[in-house]
């Protein structure tokens, strides 16, 4: 069933908030301007949509406007949890907007085998004909799907790619080396793109590019086109704001620095909480010397 090829820069989107509300105008003119800056595909209800924080009405309207809004390209929702029933419960309720894939990350907190794993996301996989696309970000799940069972679940015809977030080169390089045809591997750290790409990988999920969504995309077309020079001063251009997205959790530095640019307000559900004033001066200064404007 590996159709569906994922590649080039895909933007994991914020959810914007206003007054403890899902402000869903903002979040509209947020997926008008990835489409307008030329990004490939597109990422809602993932980590940096704080999905947790989100009751299933407001995952639902979620999708359904990123559906009506991303003018023919991929949209990839995110649907895991540590549960495989609640997994299964929530992907069957966003089918219904037909997304193209399902983003499904390794079960956090459990602290599963590797054979728990692989049964896991194979359960998942059988449940629907949408593509599958694994997340490994063990920073935050306590738990490292290792290469040779990334490899094991792509044979399965509707896992169709992963999301490697591990920071182990060597694990990826792996991946990458002994994917099957039509499988697709995306850096999930926005500064590993170039290495990454330079060496095989497809593609980004990204959180710098909620800010800059054009020159991450300048940056995944020229990798994709082996334009080595290119890439690398683009890498250099954006490795603060790579840097600077990470000062303190994801989302709070991303979400900071687009209140500085007017495009949301800086508004957290808990645990989440707005940027202390260094990390929100050091992301003002970020986005102005990308050349950005600030309010």
């Amino acid at each position: 069933m590996k159709n569906l090829r994922l590649s080039g820069c895909g933007t994991a989107l914020v959810t914007p908030f206003r007054d403890g509300r899902v402000d869903y105008d903002a979040y509209v003119k947020l997926l008008d301007r990835q489409v307008k800056a030329g990004i490939h595909f597109l990422v809602p209800l993932g980590t940096t949509g704080e999905t947790p924080c989100l009751d299933m009405s407001e995952r639902l309207r979620i999708l359904e406007l990123t559906m009506e809004h991303c003018a023919g390209r991929p949209v990839v929702a995110g649907g895991g949890t540590n549960s495989l029933s609640q997994t299964l419960n929530g992907i069957r309720e966003l089918d219904r907007f037909n997304p193209d894939a399902f983003l499904i990350v390794v079960p956090y907190y459990n602290k599963p085998t590797q054979n728990g794993m692989y049964e896991y996301f194979k359960a998942v996989a059988e449940s629907t004909d949408k593509g599958i696309v694994l997340y490994n970000v063990p920073g935050r799940t306590g738990s490292n799907l290792k290469a040779e069972t990334t490899l094991k679940l792509a044979e399965i015809p509707n896992i169709i790619a992963v999301k490697e977030a591990s920071g182990n080169y060597a694990q990826i390089s792996e991946i990458v080396r002994n994917a099957p045809e039509g499988f697709a591997v995306l850096s999930g750290n926005d500064e590993e793109t170039l290495p990454l790409m330079a060496t095989g990988a497809d593609g980004v999920i990204s959180v710098a590019s909620n800010i800059d969504p054009e020159d991450m995309a300048a940056l995944a077309e020229a990798l994709l086109r082996d334009d080595i020079a290119a890439a690398r001063a683009l890498h250099h251009k954006l490795s603060p704001l790579f840097r600077n997205c990470f000062v303190e959790s994801n989302p709070i530095p991303v979400k900071a620095a687009m209140a500085e640019m007017g495009l949301i307000e800086d508004s957290l559900r808990l645990p989440l909480c707005p940027a202390s004033p260094s990390t929100r001066a050091l992301l003002r200064q970020t986005v102005k010397d990308l050349g950005f404007k600030v309010i």
